[in-house]
């Protein structure tokens, strides 16, 4: 499948099946997080993998997961992040996004549904995990077999303005 064909394969997934998500393609999965581009190569992402009954228990706490088998916590240090000079803005957030994305859509090209999850207390993540402060938790990604039908990768046509209403070409 070529890059386009699998950007617009993917979709926010939110019904799964049960069948756990095989350790080969978990690998190939942390495999495009760890490949991913970061601010100055900073490498900011810590990821914490979800698999079991336990880690849900925490994690159902604060966050719905729709009962994918594997949910990947991506957490930025700030304390390895790249501080822009200018303006202090650290790029923690910004890093853990590149490397969200890399996730999803390799566990897209491995036949596999996802859907990023930002609606959730980061406080419960870092209690129930005992992060320390240097840890921010930033996304869920749940991951695991599609339970249902597939969104069309042709929807983007109605549901994506056009590239006129936001590239500008001075």
């Amino acid at each position: 499948m070529s890059f386009i064909d699998i950007a617009k394969a993917r979709y926010a997934c939110r019904k799964y099946q049960t069948r756990k998500v095989e350790k080969e393609k978990l690998d190939k999965i942390l495999e495009a997080a760890r490949v991913a581009p970061t601010a100055a190569n900073c490498q900011p992402q810590k990821l914490i993998v979800v698999q079991e009954k336990e880690g849900f228990e925490k994690v159902n706490k604060t966050a719905r997961t729709y009962d994918a088998p594997l949910v990947i916590i991506v957490c930025g240090d700030v304390n390895r992040a790249w501080t822009r000079p200018f303006d202090g803005k650290k790029h923690n957030d910004i890093d853990t996004s590149i490397i969200t994305d890399h996730m999803m859509l390799q566990a897209t090209d491995l036949g596999l549904g996802s859907v990023w999850i930002c609606y959730f207390n980061p406080e419960v993540i870092r209690t129930e995990f005992n992060l320390p402060e240097n840890l921010e938790p930033i996304s869920i990604l749940a991951i695991g077999y599609a339970d249902g039908e597939a969104q069309s990768p042709d929807r983007h046509d109605k549901t994506r303005l056009p590239i006129e209403a936001f590239v500008f070409r001075p």
